[in-house]
């Protein structure tokens, strides 16, 4: 059985799409289409199904599913144990937004210099989700906030970047005091349930001050243009640029604040791909100039 075919059922299983199936396997949609035939006739079952514009597994394909998540993982290991010479093999990255915007592109650039067989699976999420990705062995490493609690001992985070909180208003803002800002103008919280929202949170309540809500969100980046179309003010950690162009904004420190959140790596103490996690995390400390 060809693992391929194995990896294209997963990715239209979890996309729901032979387009975007498509798309993520660099092939046409008839192919992605071919390949589930040819799996479903070796295995003898109906594995998709049209529902409505989706796709979506049979009762077959649910339940093969996680198994096939298992095989393929283990055939990317034996490929990355059998590589250790030449550091080659796939390896499964994950990063929270501002992580994907301003760090990871220079560290991924620089990987495939030093590393050109290094193949990259790249996913994007909140922090909270891809610890326990990591955790669970779905993915290698992944650029998140430091966790605020002891992690488990079979993972490691290693700092990359402290970013300090920062009050980001309108221009005409520009020299006010932000104490009395937080007071009086319409507040933008960075959402509670995301781990840089806890730091944030934290200031408020050790400065005693509990401003005006309009919005929670959990998108910086999102965040930053309704302050710059003068919807209200925030709180956000001065993540790594490039930031949204076109802001009229600005960036006022903080009074009594040595609140910072922390972007790192974490990555499993032992894995199947160790040394594709240990290129990792040399060339993110040599990008950084750690």
């Amino acid at each position: 059985m060809d693992t391929r075919f194995l990896e294209t059922f997963i990715v239209v299983a979890e996309r729901h799409s032979l387009a975007e199936a498509a798309q993520r396997l660099n092939l046409t949609p008839a192919a992605v289409a071919q390949r589930i035939r040819a799996l479903e006739a070796e295995l003898g079952v109906r594995l998709l199904v049209r529902s409505g514009r989706v796709m979506r597994p049979t009762e077959a394909g649910f339940a093969i599913l996680e198994r096939c998540r298992d095989l393929v993982r283990d055939t990317r290991d034996l490929k990355a144990m059998a590589g250790t010479a030449t550091i080659s093999g796939e390896i499964r990255i994950g990063a929270i937004n501002t992580a994907l915007t301003g760090l990871v592109p220079g560290i991924l650039h620089r990987l495939a210099q030093d590393y050109p067989l290094i193949e990259i699976f790249l996913k994007p999420g909140a922090s909270m989700d891809l610890y326990a990705e990591v955790l669970n062995g779905t993915l290698d490493a992944a650029f998140i906030i430091e966790p605020r609690f002891p992690m488990q001992k079979t993972l490691t985070f290693n700092k990359l970047r402290q970013e300090p909180l920062v009050l980001i208003a309108p221009r005409d803002c520009e020299g006010a005091d932000p104490l009395e800002l937080l007071q009086t103008l319409p507040f933008i919280r960075y959402d509670r349930n995301q781990w840089g929202g806890h730091i944030a949170d934290e200031y408020l309540r050790e400065i005693g001050i509990r401003p005006v809500e309009r919005y929670e969100l959990d998108a910086l980046e999102a965040i930053a243009v309704m302050v710059d179309r003068g919807l209200g003010i925030s709180i956000v950690p001065d993540w790594a640029p490039p930031w949204p162009g076109g802001l009229d904004i600005v960036k006022l420190p903080l009074p009594r604040s040595s609140n910072m959140r922390t972007v790192g790596i974490v990555v499993t103490r032992s894995s199947p791909r160790a040394n594709l996690v240990a290129a990792l995390l040399e060339t993110s400390r040599a990008a950084m100039g750690l």
